[in-house]
């Protein structure tokens, strides 16, 4: 049984940004990481773990636009940040949250707003307390009114 198409989506934000910090954090390949991914996350059993099916193609759009766009979208994230922080200081899972949501608000003009940043609200709270969710939250909102005016 497939999942519903917006689950299927979930999964295949939470996996994107798990791809994209595996990728920050080891510089591995694009597209190395994104065969690992197909042949060994998305919808597989991993120790008795079931891995909920993903929408692949949304899964590499995102990874992929991310990769492709990164400078555009982290001068993005940098001008919406307090005044002294820059990505650095940011928490790689954090960084990786705010880049794909982002890359979701520049080029997935299919993805109303709101839904875009409520789901990366929910990775984020995955990772994080409702205080990171918020900033989550305040960050992709002042990019959304940069890029969907």
């Amino acid at each position: 049984m497939t999942a519903p198409r917006s689950q299927a989506r979930s999964t295949a934000r939470l996996a994107a940004v798990q791809a994209l910090y595996q990728q920050h954090m080891e510089g591995t390949a694009l597209t190395k990481l994104l065969d690992e991914f197909h042949q060994h996350r998305l919808g597989q059993e991993i120790e008795d773990d079931q891995y909920a099916d993903a929408e692949v193609d949304f899964f590499d759009d995102i990874v992929s636009g991310v990769d492709a766009r990164r400078e555009e979208i982290d001068a993005l994230l940098v001008s919406r940040l307090a005044e002294g922080w820059t990505l650095a200081r940011l928490d790689k899972t954090m960084l990786q949250i705010l880049r794909a949501g982002s890359y979701e608000l520049l080029a997935r003009a299919d993805v109303p707003t709101a839904s875009a940043i409520s789901e990366y609200v929910d990775v984020a709270k995955a990772f994080f307390d409702d205080r990171e969710a918020k900033f989550v939250n305040g960050v992709l909102d002042a990019v959304a009114g940069e890029t969907r005016p």
